[in-house]
């Protein structure tokens, strides 16, 4: 019998521009910050599509080091305006700090844009989110204590408030007390009730700043992509945090993969032209949740030192551990990669050899994949390889590697199934070879 789509005629790309998904495939901070500045220039528009101020991620710029954790990464890039999609929750104080930040060093602040329908942070949802880490105990999440989590709570609940609604005073206060009024058990039991007028006041005074960048996202993204303006959008956090696919319920609030992108900014899917994933040469994670590669105290603390991993927003230090094919070959799954580009090769510099784990046995020496991450007595199965001594700081061609880094690479594109397109050797802006 023939498919039915044989009873269809072809479709053609309907836009002039196109989407190209920048996001990580691992537990975040891959290094995608440096990656959409290093990409920047090539699109019209850098945009971000989820996730709040718990995202930070850092670019170096001689001995300049800029933090951002609301701001799209193509800042220093003065040719392409910046976006903050609605799949964001965003606190208002968090991103008038950002933007003064920015101005500060000469930034032209008003090329960044804010979607209507991103939702807002406040602070009594940062308070709500520490209360219910304190609560959890032993359990707890590993949570930033921000508010994203309950923020996207009120967003699904429809208790959430919108930057549109910062346009009507009216509509605000209302949107804002009823808000208030959904959390008042809450309240009770973390002993902190705010006050609705104080919220109101603070939250009008920051409307006034920040309304000139509020446009509707939907409009602004579509109508780029239909006058021939390329997109890149920009995800947070990293493939094994999303909050369906990852590794529940040690997840963020919102949606990190490639189909996130859609319902962040808004665009169908046949928009998208291609999904790179950024992927750290090793692992890292940040709080509670499984983390099957994870090495020894000792073996993880020479990592950690090597790669400077702290986190940008909390400065907690990062767990670490081997590069896990595993979960990247999941990541391929669900995002659909067209490409890899791995950073911090350079942190391996030093190491007798260097490890990848291509599979898990469960505690009865059975085969697993990512579905048995966080079962008792879950085994890594680890390959090892030679590691190489020379410092890859001034390499800028793959073909100038050392041969085992080579080899090693080649190896991540294999296991994973994924091509790699761009390695960084640095925490310099350009070092990166092709």
């Amino acid at each position: 019998m023939a498919s039915s789509n044989a009873l269809l005629p072809p479709v053609e790309h309907r836009r002039a521009g196109s989407v190209d998904i920048v996001l990580g495939i691992q537990w975040g901070d891959e290094g995608k910050g440096r990656v959409i500045d290093l990409l920047a220039g090539d699109y019209a528009i850098v945009a971000r599509f989820g996730g709040g101020d718990n995202a930070g991620h850092s670019i170096q710029v001689g001995d300049q080091k800029l933090a951002l954790r609301i701001v799209p990464s193509g800042a220093l890039v003065p040719s392409t305006k910046l976006h903050i999609g609605a799949g964001t929750v965003v606190s208002l104080n968090g991103l008038i700090t950002e933007l003064d930040a920015l101005a500060a060093i000469g930034v032209d602040i008003s090329r960044i844009t804010i979607s209507d329908r991103a939702q807002i942070v406040f602070p009594f949802h940062a308070a709500l989110d520490q209360a219910a880490e304190r609560a959890r105990g032993g359990a707890a999440i590993g949570t930033t204590g921000r508010g994203i989590g309950p923020a996207y709570v009120d967003r699904v609940g429809r208790a959430g408030v919108t930057f549109g609604d910062l346009r009507t005073p009216a509509i605000l206060a209302e949107r804002i007390r009823l808000s208030l009024l959904a959390k008042a058990p809450l309240f009770a039991a973390a002993g902190e009730v705010p006050g609705e007028d104080d919220v109101v006041a603070q939250t009008r005074a920051a409307a006034e700043r920040l309304l000139p960048h509020v446009v509707d996202g939907v409009a602004y993204i579509n109508e780029a992509l239909e006058r021939g303006d390329d997109v890149l959008a920009e995800g947070a956090q990293g493939t094994l945090l999303d909050v369906t696919y990852g590794s529940y319920p040690y997840v963020t609030s919102s949606s990190t993969i490639a189909g996130g992108a859609c319902t962040g900014l808004g665009i169908g899917p046949g928009a998208v032209r291609s999904v790179t994933g950024v992927v750290k040469a090793y692992c890292t994670r940040v709080g509670g949740g499984p983390f099957p590669s994870e090495l020894p105290d000792d073996e993880a603390a020479r990592l950690r030192e090597a790669g400077r991993e702290f986190g940008v927003v909390t400065g907690r230090p990062r767990r670490c551990g081997w590069f896990d094919a595993v979960a990247a070959r999941y990541a391929n799954r669900v995002n659909g990669l067209d490409r890899l580009i791995v950073t911090k090769l350079d942190v391996l510099s030093g190491f007798e050899r260097v490890g990848i784990v291509t599979g898990y046995r469960r505690a009865d020496g059975s085969p697993a994949g990512v579905e048995a991450m966080g079962e008792p007595g879950l085994k890594p199965e680890i390959e090892y390889h030679p590691g190489w001594s020379e410092s890859l700081r001034e390499v800028r061609h793959v073909k100038n590697l050392p041969r085992d880094a080579r080899a090693y690479l080649d190896r991540l594109a294999n296991v994973t199934g994924v091509p790699v397109a761009l390695v960084s050797v640095g925490p310099e802006r350009t070092a990166f070879a092709a």
